[in-house]
This record gives structure tokens, C-alpha cells and sequence, in this order.
């Protein structure tokens, strides 16, 4: 049975360096077999969560009407997620932090929407050091959310490129998405 993986991709640039490294995941995923679903968040009209807390009472998922309603049955229909990112300034963008927000109203208390999922994280940032850069806040928050998620992160892929898509020179980078991908696929 083919894995359903769902693609997030947190940047404002759509030749960027996260979204390069989405595309060569995307690139192993499908060469496996896999069926890909992707969003481009920032071309998405996604609002913040308010905590008016509906979404703990009657209502099946956030009664917010935006683009999340077409990302929270893809979140439910994957396997696995992949998520892809700039680091902008020392964590995850705003357009990703932004989606993962409203993901609290999938915790409705007895539902399992995310437990048992693969994770796959892309990470890009123009310092030269995972430490430097702030990247490890975003892989710190991935662990403890994903953590408490009930999910597996099967691999993180990161790398140092500061001009949109200098990061496709990289080729052991590159590789390392497309692997991550064929892997998640699997």
C-alpha cells in the first residue's frame, strides 16, 4: 500500500532553499510510490487561532473559515508529514508556525489524529552552524511536539544557504531530502 504524505512548505519564497529541499523529497517520495499532497502555506489565507475553544465543544474541527479547511483532511488522510522550512530568526517561519497552531483543534481529548504518523523535517537557514543559526529551537520544538504527538520523526535534513535555491549546489544535501522522502515512502 502506497504511504499518503502530505507536504508543508513554510516559506515565502517559492525557490527557496526549503522549498528546494521539499521538492527533492517530494522527488524520493514519489519515485517510491508514494501519493504526495503539498501546500505552499504562504500562499495560503491562513488566520491565527483566537483560543475561543469551539473546537473543544461540538464542532469537529476549528470553526475559523480559512485555507486550514482544505489542509486539515490532507492531515488526517497522510501517513506521514513532511514539513519544510527556513529558519527566520532562530526558529520554524511564521507561515509554518502559523499552520501548526491551528492543528490544536485536531486534540479533541480521545481522538488520534496525529499519533502513529511519520515525520519528516526540512530545514534551510543562511548561518553555517545549526546552533548559531536558531535551527536547533525549531528542531527542539519538533521533538517536543511530536513527542507529545505520539509521532515518529524519521529524519531531519538541514543545511546552510543564504540566496533562494543556492541550497541545490549542495549535493549531499540534496541527496539527503530525496533519501528522507524515498525512505518515508517506504
Amino acid at each position: 500500500m502506497a504511504q499518503k504524505i502530505l507536504v508543508l512548505k513554510g516559506s515565502p519564497r517559492r525557490n527557496g532553499n526549503s522549498a528546494a529541499l521539499a521538492d527533492q523529497a517530494i522527488k524520493g517520495a514519489l519515485e517510491n510510490g508514494a501519493e504526495v499532497e503539498q501546500f505552499v502555506l504562504d500562499a495560503m489565507k491562513i488566520r491565527p487561532c483566537t483560543a475561543c475553544d469551539e473546537c473543544r465543544n461540538s464542532k469537529p474541527e476549528c470553526v475559523i473559515k480559512d485555507d486550514m479547511q482544505k489542509i486539515y483532511p490532507k492531515i488526517r488522510w497522510a501517513n506521514v508529514i513532511i514539513l519544510a522550512s527556513p529558519i527566520y530568526f532562530f526558529t520554524m517561519s511564521a507561515q509554518m508556525k502559523l499552520c501548526i497552531d491551528r492543528w490544536y483543534a485536531l486534540l479533541k481529548t480521545g481522538e488520534s489524529v496525529f499519533e502513529g504518523k511519520k515525520i519528516g523535517i526540512l530545514l534551510s537557514f543562511g548561518d553555517t552552524d545549526v546552533n548559531s543559526s536558531g535551527a536547533i529551537n525549531a528542531i527542539h520544538t519538533f521533538q517536543d511536539m511530536f513527542g507529545y504527538l505520539d509521532c515518529e520523526i524519521a529524519g531531519i535534513v538541514y543545511g546552510s544557504a543564504d540566496r533562494p535555491g543556492e541550497i541545490t549546489a549542495q549535493k549531499d544535501v540534496m541527496d539527503q531530502a530525496f533519501a528522507l522522502g524515498y525512505k518515508l515512502a517506504a
